[in-house]
């Protein structure tokens, strides 16, 4: 008797041992496949970095023939770079493609930080409005005016070419940084009235109506209280907002001669009389995408944390 009872009680244990590990194994491979797709999503996103950068130092026959690890496939050069004047050996030379590069991307940075400077002031605004006070326009609502907002994102850009060449012609905005400035606002202001209506949203209005009865005005509940709140969702739409003006090239290309191009006008124009100038152009797009690189890696708490505002509400 005792001899069975102590036999099942064997059993029993083997069969909790086989289910932890049966439990343990399945653990195992559940993390072990997640980890596997998250490192095969990673090279996918970033393989087309990595082919733009390794193009920038290959030769012609290099690119023709697709080759991709360095100093296994080909040798690395600087062909891409000093065709900018950008390589080791011709940085400290004259060159007229490096002045005209540095001329594109100082273009690029003041039309894209400005543009999304003022899109992100006057958005932010608009979002507060939205998000604290009931409006009437006839039969529309906030929802409705929300809605308008976000419907000029459909307006494919080719249609209001030829009204923005009648009137910056007529202003004299063409080919000027200013020009840009203010067609890039009106591009992303859509975007930036969305991100931050959705954060303003977050935000308790008791917070404002305890600062009003502690004496502040409308404004100064607005500049104490709220916008510190939603600093956060203030980046993400600045950062979203400049990284759509930096590559930008319908209206630089439509709107700009030479005076106020931009990095992606000068990307597009790298054909020579044999053909397309990959390497070059490689150097160029590694050059123009670096800042975003950075941007994106030092404020990625701040995007994530303004993009997802409001997700748990």
């Amino acid at each position: 008797m005792t001899t069975a009872i102590g036999s099942e009680a064997t059993a029993e244990e083997d069969e909790v041992e086989a289910g932890s590990l049966a439990a343990w194994i399945a653990r195992f491979g559940g993390k072990t496949l997640v980890y596997a797709l998250l490192i095969l999503w990673t090279v996918i996103a970033l393989f087309p970095i990595y082919w733009t950068l390794s193009t920038s130092m290959k030769l012609g026959r290099d690119v023709t023939q697709g080759h991709l690890i360095p100093w296994v496939d080909f040798s690395p050069a600087w062909k891409g770079w000093q065709s900018l004047g950008l390589s080791p050996d011709t940085i400290f030379a004259t060159s007229n493609v490096r002045e005209e590069f540095l001329k594109k991307f100082v273009n690029s940075v003041i039309c894209s930080f400005g543009a999304a400077a003022v899109a992100v002031v006057l958005g932010s605004l608009a979002a507060y409005g939205l998000s604290r006070f009931e409006y009437k326009f006839g039969p529309w609502r906030n929802r409705d005016i929300l809605f308008f907002f976000i419907s000029q994102l459909i307006l494919p850009p080719v249609v209001l070419a030829l009204p923005f060449l009648v009137l910056y012609k007529a202003l004299a905005l063409l080919d000027t940084r200013v020009g840009l400035i203010l067609v890039y606002t009106l591009m992303v202001l859509p975007i930036v009235i969305w991100v931050m209506r959705d954060q303003f949203d977050t935000i308790p209005q008791e917070m404002e109506q305890a600062a009003l009865v502690d004496g502040c005005s409308i404004w100064g509940a607005f500049v104490r209280i709220v916008l510190p709140m939603a600093a956060p969702g203030m980046v993400a739409a600045f950062i979203l907002s400049l990284v759509l003006c930096w590559n930008e090239y319908f209206f630089a290309s439509l709107l700009t001669g030479f005076d106020a191009q931009t990095l992606p006008v000068m990307v597009a124009s790298q054909t020579g009389s044999q053909g397309i100038n990959w390497w070059t152009i490689a150097a160029l797009a590694t050059a123009a995408i670096t800042p975003l690189l950075l941007i994106g890696i030092f404020l990625e708490r701040y995007i994530v944390m303004g993009l997802t505002a409001g997700a748990g509400k």
